[in-house]
């Protein structure tokens, strides 16, 4: 499935961390205790709306679904192929005129 809005990956999102929640046999009150993070913030990651990262990650790591956070990470490369991958083009600039150049 593809999700055209971010609201709609939100909603999916929301909906499978409380479905994992429930799978645990957790209360929103109990995960919000193990999480250290506000029930208000437990509330909204499963409602799709506005939650920060760090409450993100400590609710995925009670709920034991980091892998789901991992999924997003680079894999690990050595340093060769991180020098061919990032290495960084040097940058170009247009020419200053002699009129630039005069008036500093």
């Amino acid at each position: 499935m593809i999700y055209r809005t971010r609201d709609e990956m939100l909603k999916v999102l929301g909906e499978n961390l409380r479905a994992s929640r429930l799978a645990d046999n957790l209360s929103q009150q109990t995960a919000a205790e193990r999480s250290g993070i506000s029930l208000k913030a437990i509330r909204n990651l499963e409602a799709g709306e506005n939650a920060s990262t760090l409450s993100l990650l400590s609710y995925c790591r009670t709920l034991r679904k980091t892998d789901w956070l991992m999924t997003l990470a680079p894999p690990e490369i050595d340093d060769a192929m991180f020098e061919r991958r990032f290495a960084q083009k040097r940058r170009q600039r247009a020419g200053r005129t002699r009129k630039e150049v005069a008036h500093g």
